[in-house]
């Protein structure tokens, strides 16, 4: 007997896909958000089904995909960014608090949210890895909602056994 083995599925035709990029380090943001694009489209999401929303900066990405998430008019989401450590504790507070929400936001509302957010030493650390990573992001965001997707339930999964159930109450 084999396993059922599920093949990641990387058609983004039909999707909806959000990005949420952060405007602090925007160039770091522009280039990954202009590689998630090219990205999105080359797997087949249509332009018109993609959203792009900037905000200051990678500690309001949480605020902002959290109110995306709930439009429910969303497949999936990506956030973009760059976090460059500096001289202080900061650099580790809006890394792992970014990190926490955009995960606190996928886990609670179930909707698939790829975390772009470059956490680097230095500006030649974002720019050595700024275009993969927003090509990683539009792949995981496709694979991920077609997953989720193949996952839910249908209603043929309910049978006449649950409507009898309703009646007798």
């Amino acid at each position: 007997m084999k396993p059922y083995i599920v093949e990641p599925d990387l058609n983004g035709e039909g999707l909806h896909i959000g990005i949420v990029r952060a405007r602090f380090n925007e160039e770091i943001g522009l280039a990954q958000q202009e590689a998630c694009l090219d990205e999105l489209i080359k797997l087949g999401v249509d332009p018109q089904d993609i959203t792009v929303f900037s905000v200051p900066g990678a500690l309001e990405i949480g605020v902002a995909i959290i109110q995306m998430a709930e439009t429910t008019e969303f497949d999936a989401l990506i956030a973009l960014g760059a976090v460059v450590r500096g001289e202080t504790y900061h650099f580790e507070v809006v890394s792992n608090e970014s990190a926490s929400a955009i995960a606190r936001v996928s886990i609670g509302t179930g909707l698939p949210i790829a975390n772009g957010i470059l956490t680097v030493e230095n500006e030649a650390q974002a720019q050595a890895r700024v275009e993969e990573k927003g090509r990683d992001c539009a792949r995981a965001a496709v694979e991920m909602a077609n997953l989720l997707a193949l996952l839910e339930p249908s209603d043929e999964e309910f049978d006449d056994e649950d409507e009898d159930f309703d009646d007798e109450n």
